[in-house]
């Protein structure tokens, strides 16, 4: 099963992140969407699951929107949650794969058994990090993940 993992698109989908996103089974946002557009888009492309980020709390869009969630993907216990510091009230004994945003930093890294991944920034560059989202291909047995440029880095 092929994830696009996307967040704090802060209601900028470059084509990029749209042509990166293409193939994918399913599209996971972890806040900071930015407006209901940018769902929209990305719906199109393959069913979303999405979480509300700190700076979509006060949209009338967005109240809708979960502030976490656990599900399943492809017998992968995952959670998803904007904000990293909220993951220890949250994490499940059987969760196997986290994934946050908020602080723009992309991050792919194995904490014991479990997969934490952050797809970084995918709308407006912040400082000089980088513009990324990630891809997961996910099957019972393994999980591979990668993360994918959509500018060119800042010199």
């Amino acid at each position: 099963m092929k994830i696009g993992v996307i967040s704090d698109t802060h209601g900028l989908l470059r084509p990029e992140a749209i042509a990166a996103l293409q193939g994918c089974e399913q599209i996971i946002h972890a806040g900071d969407i930015g407006g209901p557009d940018i769902l929209e888009h990305l719906a199109r492309i393959a069913p979303v699951h999405v979480v509300r980020g700190n700076n979509d709390l006060d949209a009338a869009w967005a109240q809708q929107v979960p502030d976490h969630l656990s599900i399943d993907l492809d017998g992968w216990k995952t959670l998803v949650v904007h904000d990293i510091a909220d993951v220890p009230a949250l994490l499940g004994p059987h969760t196997r794969l986290v994934i946050t945003g908020h602080s723009h930093k992309p991050l792919i890294v194995w904490r014991g058994a479990t997969l934490y991944v952050n797809p970084g920034s995918a709308g407006r560059r912040r400082f000089k990090l980088p513009v990324t989202l990630a891809v997961l291909e996910i099957v019972e047995a393994s999980i591979e993940s990668r993360l994918i440029s959509l500018v060119d880095a800042v010199q």
